[in-house]
Formats: C-alpha cells, sequence, structure tokens
C-alpha cells in the first residue's frame, strides 16, 4: 500500500487528525517515510517537524498521545486521514483541537451534539479553569461533592419518573448523565472504557 502514497517533493505527505468518538478535526500535521513507517509500528501518531527537521511522537512530552485506530489515504494518494482515540487535548494551547477560531458560521449552524463531545468539554473545563464555571466548582469541591450530586440527580430521576411529566424526566436524567461525566473525568474513566464494558454484556 505505500507504494500508493504520493509525497511532495520535499517527501511529505499531509495528515490530518479525526478522533475516532467524535469525528472533530483535532489537527494537521507533516509525514515523511519514516514518520508514517513509525506511525504504523507504534500504532501512534509521528510526524515530521518542517522547523526541526526532525521526527516527534505526538504526546512524548505532553502525555497527550494519539493512538492510531486507523489510516486511510485520499483519492489522489496525497493526504492521509489517521482516525484516533486522542489522550487529553490534541492543540499545544490546552484546547481539545487545534481548529477552534472561527473564520464562519452560518446562523443555523448547529453542532452534532453527542455525549463525546460533552465529555471533552467538561474535560477542557478542568483543564482550563474558567471563572464562574459551575463544572470548575465541582471540580474545585473535589470527589465528595461531585458524589453527592450524583447522588441527589439520581434520586430526583426516581421522583421524576413517578410524576407524569416527562420533559421533567428528561431534564433529571439530563443532570444525571452530566453529573456521571464529572465524575468520570474526576476518576479518570473515558467513554470508550464504557462503550467497551456495555459492548461486553451485548450477547
Amino acid at each position: 500500500m505505500m507504494n500508493k502514497i504520493k509525497f511532495d517533493e520535499k517527501g511529505l505527505i499531509p495528515a490530518i487528525i479525526q478522533d475516532i468518538n467524535t469525528k472533530d478535526i483535532l489537527m494537521m500535521a507533516y509525514m515523511n517515510k519514516d514518520s508514517l513507517l513509525k506511525t504504523l509500528e507504534t500504532k501512534q501518531t509521528w510526524f515530521y517537524s518542517r522547523s526541526r527537521q526532525e521526527l516527534w511522537n505526538k504526546g512524548a512530552t505532553s502525555g497527550n498521545v494519539q493512538n492510531v485506530k486507523k489510516i486511510s489515504y485520499d483519492c489522489d494518494g496525497d493526504t492521509l486521514l489517521i482516525e484516533v482515540e486522542q489522550t487529553g487535548v490534541a492543540c499545544h494551547t490546552g484546547k481539545y483541537s487545534c481548529f477552534f477560531n472561527e473564520l464562519y458560521k452560518t446562523d443555523d449552524y448547529k453542532i452534532n451534539f453527542s455525549l463525546d463531545i460533552l465529555y471533552n468539554v467538561i474535560e477542557d473545563r478542568k483543564n482550563n479553569p474558567k471563572e464562574g464555571s459551575y463544572t470548575n466548582y465541582l471540580f474545585d469541591k473535589g470527589l465528595d461533592k461531585i458524589l453527592k450530586k450524583v447522588g441527589e440527580e439520581n434520586a430526583e430521576v426516581i421522583i421524576a419518573s413517578k410524576n407524569e411529566d416527562i420533559s421533567e424526566l428528561k431534564y433529571e436524567i439530563a443532570d444525571l448523565v452530566y453529573h456521571t461525566l464529572v465524575l468520570m473525568i474526576e476518576k479518570g474513566i473515558k467513554i470508550q472504557d464504557i462503550k467497551e464494558e456495555l459492548s461486553k454484556r451485548v450477547k
């Protein structure tokens, strides 16, 4: 397959990195043949630095490694798409994705929401605290406070289930899911961990 990859005159090819779960585009960097081979060998992303003229392993110093799940190339063979499970954040600024600056957005633009996206937002809030944030309030107060809220929301789901108002039940379930995600992040549990656990029960 390597003979179908077209490197440019400098021996480079652009690689687009995508979160396999959220489908967010995380970053773009360049690879040469050696970094691509290292990526295939280690199952983690390796790139070529044009400024330093050397290979570099994403997350080697920060711990924000990218575990490679799939590599594709486009119809011309001159661009790579690499789907990864991202540990931590992808951007050196501390943002989850490098593509956080908006140039244009339509009035009816809507985010394709998923629990993975909410998880990433909560995790980003923990890593980049924002004044007045309720999420940061929970993290600042610590595990006991988070557990208390999970317990309270669980009880409120039970109470709402006994009533006829479905909208109230949906609201309380959303609260429980949110606080459960906060707990997961506090304890270092990924959504993928839960997906893998649930997959064991599908028989």
